[in-house]
């Protein structure tokens, strides 16, 4: 059967830039990227069943592969680069340039397939109905179901669509406002609002209902107590790292200055715990996965037994450690060129498995990041490798080893898929490669193109886990953090894992605004109520909620191509009396806005178009 053409690369190389750049911004703005595999195989049915007319399930699969190598570069990248940005504009040297970005992305991503590959026979073949990767099994079962795939692909362009007017209308021409939000005077300090937009509803339709409420938590504990009482004891007093009273901020003001520490902390502790927490769990991983490795697996010639040659992937492995090492734009020495080998090797191997245990979602790579910047800090610092050099190079470092240990994760989960459907794993890992070059390339544009226009630390982009690596590594190069304010969300992240509750969902919700909780908390309702609705068949309900799905998908795609295309117009330069395009389309700056009631009305309308094209959609068909 057809596997590796040119209609899968070319299509391949399409959603992996798409869904890259879409999770890019999603991630910067929440704190949460989403995989990308199911929406790239049911988008990719549509295309080549329906358009093309072919028939290839082999071709649908490396579709995905390629694809949805862009989110996970994506997911590694936000964690960390734009801390280089914001480092840059504090010293007044501009922004680090588009190669840099790309060239760091591109060794990481390429590093985790090469690491991923010789553990394919330990993990997806000796471990078959031993591991179950939950996603990657997904995947496949929508695959098979390919009969489905026209209409299933209408479900997720059409969320595409809407999602991408939607967000052309109120964050482009901005008709109303994306943002609702109320002060509560009486309770000084505090705020409440919701960000009426499409990716933060689907994403808490996508996630569930708790871990929705896990994030909602955290926002009231830190909108609605925490700040009030700051307000309270503070009065008039002047405390760093603010330069004005207390009694002078708002809620946005208490939260930029205070809140965002204590969430810190929170959300570092919570990656840190789920790290300990697992430790038992890589250390028997990883033993395994080296007596596998270095198990004599004779390949028995078959086409679904072939993987890269070894000499290739040991030659790729050297050209990428010395182009860490000698390309002058990665700020990285000898030595952490040999720590990003180890460290990566070493949790490639743990991400691999991992994934196939509890899924990509709950893989703690926020937790491997902030051990390794740790180390490499401490280590660079003690060679003498200090100030920005220093800085820079434990970001640098931290950010290979993160989009290596998110790609060599999804690289598991795509050939875990392909093993199901008898796919040329060789093929695949070529596929998993182009993905990792093209989003790669993408991504740096992306990053720097998001920077220009809003920057990253702003209520725009607030880069939650990049903000926490930040504030990580100029800890324990400087020792100028306001330590009190982050033990203290350490202290909360302790109490939460106590109780029982998971504890990076809580500290997400209490680090971010929680207008962004409030919309993520309708979808994990909505969602919630799906599952518990008695009418119909068990099979119509699982329809119903795999549609919602799939729409929502689109609709966290759609909003962020658009956000992508809004950050353009926001440094088009324009001459007169708008700085730029972006203010040229503002109808608001000319008078016309529909408020805060017609964000709230467009907000129902959303929902009502997630319940059409799910629980509305068979009752259509009838």
């Amino acid at each position: 059967m057809p596997e590796f053409t040119v209609t899968s690369i070319l299509l391949g190389i399409l959603l992996a830039v798409l869904f890259g750049a879409a999770n890019a911004y999603l991630g910067l703005r929440v704190g949460m990227t989403v995989s990308a595999s199911i929406p790239a195989a049911v988008i990719s049915m549509g295309i080549i069943r329906m358009i093309l007319k072919k028939d290839s399930i082999l071709e649908n699969n490396m579709v995905q592969t390629i694809g949805s190598a862009g989110e996970s570069v994506a997911a590694g990248a936000i964690f960390t680069l734009p801390v280089i940005f914001m480092w840059m504009k504090e010293w007044g040297e501009g922004a680090p340039s588009v190669v840099e970005i790309a060239l760091i992305a591109l060794t990481g991503g390429v590093l985790g397939v090469a690491f991923m590959v010789p553990l394919r026979k330990a993990l997806i073949v000796k471990e078959h109905g031993v591991l179950p990767f939950p996603e990657g099994t997904a995947c496949a079962e929508v695959l098979l179901a390919g009969e489905e795939g026209g209409s299933k692909a209408t479900t997720v362009f059409a969320g595409l669509g809407l999602a991408a007017g939607y967000k052309l209308i109120t964050d482009g021409f901005k008709v109303f406002p994306s943002e609702v939000h109320y002060e509560i005077t009486p309770y000084k300090g505090s705020g409440f609002g919701v960000d009426v937009l499409p990716a933060l509803l689907g994403v808490g339709y996508i996630c569930g209902p708790k871990i929705s409420s896990y994030m909602f938590a955290g926002g009231i504990l830190s909108w609605l107590i925490i700040m009030p009482l700051i307000s309270l004891f503070g009065g008039d007093m002047v405390m760093f790292p603010a330069t004005v009273p207390i009694s002078e901020l708002d809620s946005f003001g208490i939260w930029g200055n205070y809140l965002r520490y204590i969430g810190a902390g929170a959300v570092a502790a919570g990656g840190i715990i789920s790290l300990v927490k697992s430790l038992p769990l890589i250390v028997k991983t990883f033993g395994q996965a080296m007596k596998s490795f270095t198990d004599k697996m004779a390949s028995s010639g078959e086409r679904t037994d072939q993987d890269m040659p070894m000499p290739i992937l040991i030659s790729i492995v050297v050209v990428m450690v010395l182009a860490i090492w000698l390309v002058p734009v990665i700020p990285v020495n000898l030595l952490g060129a040999v720590i990003i080998t180890v460290f990566g090797f070493f949790f490639a191997t743990v991400s691999s498995r991992l994934v196939g245990l509890i899924g990509s979602s709950n893989n703690p790579v926020s937790g491997m990041a902030i051990a390794t910047l740790l180390l490499s800090t401490i280590v660079l610092k003690a060679t003498g490798m200090i100030g920005e050099p220093g800085m820079l190079g434990a970001i640098a470092i931290g950010s290979i080893i993160c989009v290596m240990a998110a790609i060599a994760g999804d690289t598991s989960q795509d050939l875990k898929t392909g093993y199901l459907l008898g796919a040329t794993p060789k093929k695949q890992q070529y596929g998993e490669l182009i993905g990792v070059v093209a989003s790669a390339i993408t991504i740096g544009g992306v990053l720097y193109l998001l920077n220009a226009a809003w920057g990253y630390g702003t209520p725009e982009l607030p880069a939650p886990q990049a903000m926490l690596m930040k504030m990580v590594v100029e800890g324990v190069m400087n020792g100028n953090l306001p330590w009190t304010l982050v033990i203290a969300g350490v202290g909360i992240a302790v109490v939460v894992e106590v109780l029982g509750i998971p504890v990076l969902p809580f500290a997400v919700g209490l680090y971010l605004p929680i207008h962004l909780s409030v919309p993520i908390m309708v979808g994990g309702v909505i969602r919630w109520f799906f599952e518990r609705r008695k009418k119909g068949t068990e099979a119509e309900r699982k329809d119903a909620i795999d549609r919602g799905i799939l729409y929502t998908s689109g609709m966290i795609a759609g909003e962020g191509i658009v956000g992508i295309l809004l950050a353009v117009f926001a440094i088009i330069p324009m001459k007169g009396a708008a700085a730029n395009f972006g203010a040229f389309i503002d109808l608001s700056a000319r008078g016309f806005s529909l408020g805060n009631i017609g964000s709230l009305f467009f907000f129902a309308l959303l929902i009502l178009s997630l319940l059409k094209f799910s629980i509305w959609h068979k009752a259509k068909n009838k």
